[in-house]
């Protein structure tokens, strides 16, 4: 049996089969990013969010702490330096990087050319924050966003509902 998009499968499980061809999935446009929704805390009985993101060389998060969720990254292209805990990961196509809950992190993309990671959030839920605070991406081949104040007023406004904590940067 195929699967169209996002389409699902009957199981025997309370959550059905998922399927998201490349290019398709919910999309949202984040700070010097682009994330597309993979599977969601309701797809998944509230055990995983995952998501793909296409990080733009320069883009990136500001220093924050998840104090809910443990956060991995498996690099598909490019390279992303992340700060975990006091120290400097870089990574490239290929590693893989673990963020446990409770540690403050952040990451940026120091190469010349788009990185893009599979990024798994465990358990689920704080999608709804990056779906409350980012700008839906309606054309994925868009140059990303400049942060701008309402998307940081929305951020920090959203941020204790998730059990996120956003920190001054570096």
């Amino acid at each position: 049996m195929t699967l169209q998009a996002e389409a699902t499968v009957n199981s025997p499980h309370s959550n059905p089969a998922k399927q998201v061809p490349a290019g398709t999935g919910t999309a949202y446009w984040g700070p010097g990013e682009l994330m597309t929704f993979l599977i969601t805390s309701k797809e998944s009985g509230g055990a995983i969010f995952m998501s793909e993101i296409s990080v733009a060389p320069g883009g990136g998060t500001a220093p924050h702490i998840h104090h809910l969720e443990d956060e991995a990254f498996r690099l598909l292209e490019g390279t992303l330096t992340i700060q975990v805990g006091g120290n400097t990961i870089t990574a490239s196509a290929g590693d893989f990087a673990f963020l446990p809950r409770g540690i403050a992190h952040s990451f940026k993309n120091t190469g010349d050319r788009d990185a893009k990671a599979l990024v798994l959030i465990t358990p689920a839920g704080l999608e709804g924050f990056f779906a409350e605070v980012f700008e839906p991406a309606t054309d994925r081949s868009a140059v990303p966003p400049s942060v701008t104040k309402e998307m940081m007023d929305r951020a920090r406004a959203a941020a204790p509902r998730y059990g996120l904590e956003l920190l001054p940067p570096a």
